[in-house]
């Protein structure tokens, strides 16, 4: 079980920094929203879905 929670820090970590750095860019440059919205949309929900697993994996190890 703490494996799993590892991973799953590990994975929102990830994730945050890829929309740190990609969310700007998008944003940035001509058309980008237009042409990415669905990618960014995709990244926040996975983002939040994280967050709230990270939730439940501490409430079950603490």
């Amino acid at each position: 079980m703490i494996i799993a929670f590892q991973l799953v820090i590990f994975a929102l970590i990830v994730i945050s920094f890829i929309l740190l750095i990609s969310v700007p860019v998008v944003f940035a440059s001509p058309k980008g929203w237009s042409n990415n919205k669905n990618v960014v949309f995709f990244g926040t929900s996975l983002w939040i879905g994280l967050v709230f697993l990270v939730g439940i994996f501490n409430s079950l190890i603490s």
